[in-house]
């Protein structure tokens, strides 16, 4: 990934104010809204928050461009587009007692962009409410060209497994390829443009409260995801003056409208409302050295908080290149059952948990008190493998887990791409033998 460079501070614990220029002199000194701006640009808030929402939580970006966003006709119904998508309330499908599992989505054939190339997996809550999440796959094989979007439903939390994205935003832009994830949150406008021939992926629409760092508790100052590592992208601003197509999602119903110019064309910008990306190679694994396999929690990049103390609305967890440091204990995850839910999905290599079907672009999903863990071959494997230091490498997992059920949609569990056979890798194992 060719780095991007940055214009505004470190995204430290995502309270932070930040200020970038794409023209010297655009932004307004030490006041954000002045009675005249720098070169006659349009003032603009956008709000990620209530107006009273506590200042920790209080999430606003004042935005200075060449037209005012308001400068639209009305919105229709935008027939034909968005039909893989799905939106809470889930009721399609109830919540599924069965352990699941797809294997990669093919590319299209047709030229597809983001739009179109959306598939949903399984969703939870509602953008109504407020909480909730849903998880969809991506698979894409052409740009967006003189057309945006806008999400007014939730976040996007990208996650490449295959192929670059230039995702271009109001507040600039930002190269991401796998091995690292792109957020933009609720409302701003944006453009997936390709980088490669094809791209596929996941992407978390999170209708909750926006993500932030977990706590980090008992393990100190140091750890899991350093605020320093995220960056938000520089200011940049498109002076187009054509016809583009503004697509908008509201309670998971897609409209448009015709824009006479780019809706990019945000000069400066200042505030703590902004898009931003991560590479999960600087994540700082912390990992047992004495015994037990520690719970899932010590990989969490990301949560959504729920609203209950120590519960998520939606973590992102990951598992990454790691050293397995322990005596007298099993290396992979003991067969478990949980109160969270949990959507797994695979970028590259093997989960050390799996031993076959669990593929690059595949996912898995176990709901609450879901009785999973390593399948017969892993654990087999591990039940004889000698306990010195060894290095997992060459893989990258990753799971979205939720105090709430997944519901399934309909198309999913139609895929050809799903595994009927999913529960025979637990089958076969030998009885114990107690004398």
């Amino acid at each position: 990934m060719a780095d991007v460079t940055d214009h505004s501070d470190d995204l430290c614990g995502f309270g932070n104010l930040f200020a970038s220029e794409a023209r010297p002199g655009a932004l307004p000194p030490h006041q954000n809204s002045p009675q005249r701006v720098p070169f006659g640009l349009y003032a603009e808030q956008l709000s990620g928050s209530a107006f009273t929402a506590p200042r920790v939580h209080n999430l606003r970006t004042w935005a200075y461009r060449l037209h005012p966003s308001a400068e639209h006709g009305p919105f229709r119904p935008a027939v034909g587009r968005g039909e893989g998508w799905a939106t809470g309330p889930f009721v399609e499908m109830p919540p599924s007692p069965n352990r699941e599992r797809w294997s990669p989505l093919a590319l299209p054939d047709a030229p597809t962009t983001f739009l179109d190339g959306v598939q949903s997996l399984a969703g939870t809550g509602s953008p109504d409410a407020q909480q909730g999440v849903a998880v969809h796959r991506y698979a894409l094989t052409a740009s967006m060209t003189d057309e945006a979007f806008f999400n007014a439903d939730g976040d996007l939390l990208f996650v490449p497994q295959k192929g670059a994205l230039r995702v271009v935003t109001e507040l600039g832009a930002m190269e991401i390829g796998p091995g690292w994830i792109g957020c933009v949150p609720r409302g701003l406008r944006l453009r997936v443009e390709l980088l490669d021939e094809g791209a596929t992926g996941y992407l978390c629409e999170n209708y909750g409260a926006p993500f932030v760092l977990p706590e980090l508790g008992p393990i100190g100052a140091n750890g899991l995801a350093n605020p320093g590592d995220f960056r938000s992208p520089p200011a940049s601003f498109e002076d187009v003056q054509r016809p583009v197509r503004l697509v908008q999602k509201l309670g998971g119903v897609f409209h448009e409208t015709k824009l006479a110019h780019s809706p990019f064309d945000v000069v400066a910008y200042r505030g703590n409302f902004v898009p931003y990306r991560y590479e999960l190679a600087h994540f700082n694994t912390i990992n047992t050295v004495s015994y037990d396999h520690p719970d899932p929690s010590i990989f969490t990049v990301l949560t959504s908080p729920s609203g209950r103390a120590g519960v998520a609305n939606c973590d992102f967890v990951i598992f990454p290149p790691r050293w397995m440091v322990a005596e007298h204990s099993f290396r992979p995850p003991w067969f478990h059952r949980n109160v969270m839910s949990e959507l797994m999905g695979l970028v590259h290599g093997r989960y050390d948990a799996k031993a076959d079907g669990f593929l690059p672009g595949g996912a898995s999903l176990h709901n609450a008190q879901s009785a999973h863990g390593p399948d017969r071959r892993t654990y087999e494997g591990a039940v004889v493998e000698p306990m010195e230091p060894r290095k997992i490498d060459q893989t990258l997992a990753f799971m979205f887990e939720t105090c709430q059920a997944f519901r399934p949609t309909r198309a999913a569990m139609a895929c050809p791409s799903r595994q009927q056979e999913y529960d025979a890798v637990w089958s076969g194992f030998t009885r114990a033998e107690v004398k």
